[in-house]
């Protein structure tokens, strides 16, 4: 295209957004196809809040992928300044804009696609501190500015190659970044870690669609790559960047619910949430929860953690952040623990919404430090303050090993007497003053940390003003642990329930009344794991797989049996191995003795339809259709080259060889097509075909 043509392009404007068109090429050189006008339908025609309902509704990969909420959560806990500068490099449709535009005084995008920016535009019509410029990245770069504060590479650094080209386009691109920011200012990179856990238990690699792509260093080329830890830290100091922080989402950085780093690595029991792909089938070869355990136990989660977000200059005093944005509205909340300079805990609301939620944490501290007064459970100080304008609850930072991690090593170890003692420990503590008109519902093991003789309730978001009895709210903690982990099934349940004087039918009841909690909690949104279901892809499980190919070495197997006139004996019968040609049809040459007077061939070890494509005899057809030449023990349809049903897991197709006059040393020959089919349905095969040969 000519720069006269290119300069036919004017700036579009949607809303309060500007697109700027000045360097784009006239056509989108990268595009997901027809999907991409149901995207923009939705971001012109709805508003924000009904998108929700909409992914919901369609159960779509790229609807969810584009406009889930929780697709900002990987830049929401970023402390941008109401002054800073901010260039969202790769911004497609503008997932991750949301985050910035509510913060910034301004957010510069960049993106090759005209049909995405044109998206980004509509979603965040009403936001004026918005400018989208479309056109390839060489193209647009020596215009923009040069002194942001912070420029984002989100799922974006890993295209490199397409950006610059080069020897070295990595480190090339970096370069470029650094020289559009301003001293003391910040790149954050998100980006996949190509030896995530889960590419070794069997995910897809994200973007190429193929098995362990990274893992084997990506020998069969493509158009990204993604990086180890030593990798993207070889780049940094190739590039000049002398500081740099890693942090560590999980379960990665496209739908993050939890963000961890160096200074509070994932404990064991904590990353249970692993089936979390939902553009692709996979495989799982493992259970990533039980080696996330091992790999948190020995240190290595930095090195196994599925993406990494790389803060380029200054830290945050962020150390943790957990967003619990999978309820209904009134309960979205995001709980951190941040530096400043001491370390507290702080739970703020992530809409108006969930803002009155979050207010009544103090006074659930209150009325529970009164209730506990005198009593063995601390409850961890709780005081209000605000944070972006809106209500937060900050905690002290208490210390101390969870409840819950000191019964697992009760129960790793065989101690079923400490895990008894500590049981007992737990009802004597929660039980002070239980008939006081205040409980903490969420008296899980998880929210008691245990230092010592001191037992601090550090989480009672779901306090609620009236009285429960202790052996419900202990019931609740005994349910809630096992379904975090199987492996915990070893507790002494039977014990448990004679602890609690809990009934089998008292049990349902709660089970029930817990399933409608998290129905309230969900409200009528879909959790990411529903979503998952509902988009359909499939788990593949290699040991069912191996097991069934087992099963099918018993069962599809050849075995001939020869009558020299005193029945068949085992010890007068063979397996035929490789008679199975492809995996329905078998192909038999035979060497037959003049003394056989029958010869029986049992085609599989389980029901079946068996269809004769070929029987010789030295070389002369086998004449089937003949009475006493087939000998079967199913129903056959008749006829020169019949089909016999075998309602039985042991098919006997017998040729009667006296009717074709044997010689000394014969040769049969038969080509058979074997369908295996459950019993039931060969019995009504049979019966269907025995009708049918009456009339």
């Amino acid at each position: 295209m000519s720069e006269a043509e290119k300069k036919t392009f004017t700036n579009e404007t949607i809303g309060k957004v500007v697109l700027d068109l000045s360097k784009y090429p006239g056509e989108d050189l990268y595009s997901d196809g027809a999907v991409e006008e149901e995207l923009l339908k939705i971001a012109r025609d709805l508003s924000p809040v009904e998108y929700g309902k909409v992914i919901d509704e369609r159960g779509s990969w790229p609807i969810l992928y584009h406009f889930s909420k929780q697709r900002e959560n990987i830049l929401e806990w970023v402390p941008v300044k109401k002054t800073d500068k901010v260039l969202d490099l790769g911004s497609g449709c503008g997932a991750i804009a949301g985050a910035l535009v509510k913060k910034a005084a301004s957010v510069t995008c960049v993106d090759l696609s005209r049909m995405r920016s044109r998206i980004n535009a509509y979603r965040h019509s009403d936001c004026e501190n918005l400018t989208i410029k479309v056109g390839n990245f060489t193209d647009v770069e020596p215009e923009l500015d040069r002194d942001f504060d912070l420029i984002c590479l989100i799922g974006v650094f890993e295209y490199g190659i397409s950006y610059v080209g080069g020897e070295t386009p990595f480190v090339d691109f970096l370069k470029i970044i650094k020289s559009h920011l301003k001293p003391g200012g910040r790149i954050i990179i998100a980006i996949e870690n190509k030896l995530g856990l889960k590419y070794f238990a069997g995910c897809k690699e994200d973007h190429l669609g193929t098995y362990f792509s990274g893992i084997t260093n990506y020998v069969d080329g493509g158009h990204a790559r993604t990086f180890s830890k030593k990798g993207l830290e070889k780049i940094f100091q190739d590039a000049g960047v002398t500081e740099y922080h890693f942090y560590y989402p999980y379960p990665d950085y496209k739908f993050m619910t939890t963000l961890y780093s160096d200074k509070r690595l994932p404990g064991k029991g904590e990353l249970s949430n692993n089936l979390r792909n939902f553009d692709r089938d996979r495989i799982l070869l493992f259970d990533e929860k039980n080696a996330f355990d091992g790999i948190s136990e020995d240190g290595l989660f930095p090195i196994f953690s599925n993406s990494f977000l790389v803060v380029l200059g200054p830290d945050y005093a962020t150390e943790y952040v957990r967003y619990s944005n999978d309820r209904a509205p009134q309960f979205q909340i995001c709980t951190e623990i941040l530096a400043s300079p001491e370390r507290i805990v702080r739970k703020r609301p992530l809409c108006e919404d969930a803002a009155e939620h979050v207010s009544a944490m103090a006074g659930a501290c209150e009325s529970l430090k009164e209730r506990f007064e005198g009593g063995e459970l601390i409850v961890n100080a709780c005081k209000p303050a605000e944070a972006d304008g809106l209500p937060c609850a900050e905690f002290e930072f208490a210390k101390g090993v969870t409840l819950a991690s000191l019964l697992d090593k009760a129960l790793d170890r065989g101690d079923e007497e400490e895990f008894k003692r500590l049981f007992k420990e737990y009802l004597r503590r929660i039980d002070y003053h239980s008939d006081a008109p205040v409980t903490d519902f969420d008296l899980v093991f998880s929210n008691i940390l245990v230092d010592g003789d001191n037992w601090t309730l550090i989480d009672y978001e779901w306090t609620f003003g009236k009285a429960m009895e202790t052996r419900e709210l202990a019931f609740r903690a005994i349910y809630c642990y096992l379904l975090e982990d199987e492996k915990r099934e070893r507790l002494p349940m039977d014990w448990v329930m004679g602890e609690l004087k809990v009934t089998p039918e008292e049990a349902d009841a709660y089970r029930k009344q817990e399933q409608d909690f998290q129905k309230y909690v969900e409200g009528q949104k879909l959790s990411m794991a529903k979503m998952r279901e509902r988009i359909g892809k499939k788990i593949i499980k290699p040991w069912k797989l191996i097991e069934s190919y087992q099963d099918a070495e018993q069962i599809f197997r050849v075995q001939i049996y020869e009558d020299h006139g005193n029945g068949y004996k085992e010890d007068q019968s063979y397996f035929v191995p490789e008679a199975f040609v492809s995996d329905r049809q078998i192909e038999l040459e035979l060497k037959v003795g003049g003394d056989v007077k029958t010869l029986r061939i049992d085609p599989i070890m389980d029901s079946c339809v068996v269809k004769v494509l070929e029987m010789t005899f030295n070389g002369e057809r086998v004449p089937l259709e003949k009475k006493k030449v087939l000998l079967v023990n199913g129903r056959s349809s008749g006829g020169e080259l019949p089909s016999i049903v075998f309602p039985t897991p042991d098919p006997n197709l017998g040729i009667n060889l006296e009717m074709l006059s044997p010689q000394a040393e014969n040769i049969l020959y038969a080509s058979l097509e074997v369908t295996r089919i459950p019993q039931n349905a060969a019995e009504d095969l049979c019966g269907a075909l025995a009708k049918h040969l009456r009339f």
